[in-house]
């Protein structure tokens, strides 16, 4: 079974910081690219941060040098987590946790992150 439950999101003050975690089950996700998509209101679902199986990461402009994506594993889990540091207004919005392999691609259910004072 393929499941895909992110947590850590929460209300936070400008210039701090959140950490994301996604637990990915399903042997899938052993090779998949993981990464995490964002979508503030009224706005469309864009790409965070990647990482490939091998380690290789991407990030989005916006969030570079600020955000950290990171995974480990254990038997048929994958966990990607999203360290988030100097975090701004701007970083609301609702945070997925992909899993793409292929032409597969699988999402969670979200969490919520508010950036606000």
């Amino acid at each position: 079974q393929v499941q895909l439950v992110e947590s850590g999101g929460g209300l936070v003050q400008p210039g701090g910081s959140l950490r994301l975690s996604c637990a990915a089950s399903g042997s899938i996700f052993s090779l998949a690219t993981m990464a995490w998509y964002r979508q503030a209101p009224g706005k469309q679902r864009d790409l965070v941060a990647a990482i490939t199986s091998g380690g290789v990461t991407d990030y989005a402009v916006s969030v570079k040098g600020r955000f950290t994506i990171n995974r480990d594993s254990a038997k048929n889990t994958v966990y990607v987590y999203l360290e988030m540091n100097s975090l701004k207004p701007e970083d609301t919005a609702l945070y997925y946790c992909n899993g793409q392999r292929g032409i597969a691609s699988y999402w969670g259910q979200g969490t919520q992150v508010t950036v606000s004072s």
